[in-house]
């Protein structure tokens, strides 16, 4: 018998599955500040390096979430996670409105950081949780192309409602927010929970001190976030600075999702046959190839010649990556395993801006040629599989 097709299996999956991938479209379409935090300070005047701190702020909240999402997820479930995690979202992006002082703003940034990741590990757990380990790759493929389908159109949207006023980009990240909370309050499950004495998180670093293999795919990870990382923040100031506008930017950073949504679930079928390690060699070689050429374009064409090449790093590398960790975890403790690989992300997004930041102002070649030296050391990472040693063969224990 043919193994299913790319298709067959997804309409195979269970039904909270597509309604977590419907959120999770509405969500990222509306995330309208984080991509504009940057210029939209600058633009009331504060400094490079200000508005660098509010982004590592905002990465702040998002590396106390990894903890707290990860235990919600476990202890109460996730579902009451996803909720709280929306609706307190979309309060933090009203109160962006009403604060004017620096350092209030700095504040707000990280308390969204942590309201606006706490579905992260509790929706990765549910994935987990409602699929078998054949089905991870393509079913966090597909939750990437619902995620990067939001994000296909929100930054290009963003730009738009930016020429007008940067007040609708606030209002639009709150509605989406509550608007994701409520589908989540009323279409999914609780999913898999742990009890009290199992829900924290003695236990579970005890087990992720045994996994090698973990260790090796956040530490390449951590690597890896801080080149993405730039997308976000420096490359547009780098684009800025060159002469394009803020809304050529979104326009660049949509055509990142739009490539995911069109590209990234096809690709799986050719990474699943290559294999985890070199396909996640390929990927980010050609991510530190992309980030790295930046700094050598100055026309649209090589900018965009540029975000191609990273993409398809990104495209081949991300699937893989998480769904390695979901297959890795205990299943009474994912919710703190993809607590802790959205940890890495949270630390890169803490200290990317501000080392970025720092690095554009010295010199921004510098920014560029570090982005492919750090690529290029998380592709050394993931080169050689570590041997079993005799401890990590004891985590089947705890499984």
């Amino acid at each position: 018998m043919n193994p299913p097709t790319i298709l067959q299996s997804l309409r195979g999956l269970p039904r909270p599955v597509w309604i977590l991938f419907a959120g999770t479209f509405l969500n990222k379409f509306g995330t309208f500040v984080i991509p504009f935090l940057s210029l939209y300070l600058i633009g009331r005047g504060f400094s490079v390096k200000e508005a660098g701190i509010a982004m590592g702020a905002y990465g702040l909240g998002h590396f106390a979430a990894s903890f707290i999402g990860g235990h919600l997820a476990d202890r109460f479930g996730r579902r009451p996670t996803i909720v709280l995690s929306m609706f307190s979202t979309a309060v933090l992006m009203l109160c962006f409105l009403l604060v004017t002082n620096f350092w209030s703003i700095v504040v707000v940034a990280a308390l969204a950081g942590l309201t606006g990741e706490l579905y992260r590990p509790a929706s990765a757990a549910l994935l987990t949780d409602l699929t078998s380990p054949g089905e991870r790759v393509r079913v966090f493929a597909a939750y990437r192309i619902a995620f990067n389908a939001g994000w296909a159109f929100g930054p290009a949207t963003a730009g738009l409602l930016a020429k007008y006023s940067f007040t609708w980009l606030f209002i639009g990240d709150a509605i989406t927010s509550a608007l994701f909370g409520i589908i989540a309050l009323v279409g999914l499950p609780e999913g898999v929970q742990s009890d009290k004495k199992e829900a924290g998180w003695k236990e579970a670093f005890e087990v992720m001190r045994l996994d090698r293999q973990f260790q090796r795919v956040l530490f390449a990870t951590l690597l890896i976030a801080i080149v993405f990382f730039q997308m976000v923040s420096t490359l547009g100031l780098h684009m800025t600075t060159i002469g394009f506008s803020a809304w050529t930017y979104g326009i660049i950073i949509s055509l990142n999702g739009v490539m995911v949504v069109l590209c990234e679930l096809p690709l799986t079928s050719i990474s699943q046959r290559v294999g985890f390690e070199r396909t996640m060699v390929v990927g980010y070689l050609l991510t530190g190839i992309g980030f790295g050429a930046i700094g050598l374009m100055s026309s649209l064409a090589g900018i965009i010649v540029c975000m191609i090449i990273f993409t398809f790093g990104e495209m081949l590398t991300a699937p893989l990556a998480v769904a390695q960790i979901a297959d890795l975890a205990p299943a009474n403790m994912r919710g703190r395993y993809m607590g802790a690989f959205g940890f890495t992300w949270a630390s890169a997004l803490t200290f990317a801006p501000i080392l970025g930041g720092m690095l554009f102002e010295a010199h921004p070649a510098a920014l560029w040629v570090t982005c492919a030296f750090l690529a290029f050391a998380a592709a050394c990472v993931m080169a050689r599989r570590p041997s079993l040693s005799r401890e990590s063969k004891r985590l089947a224990d705890f499984a």
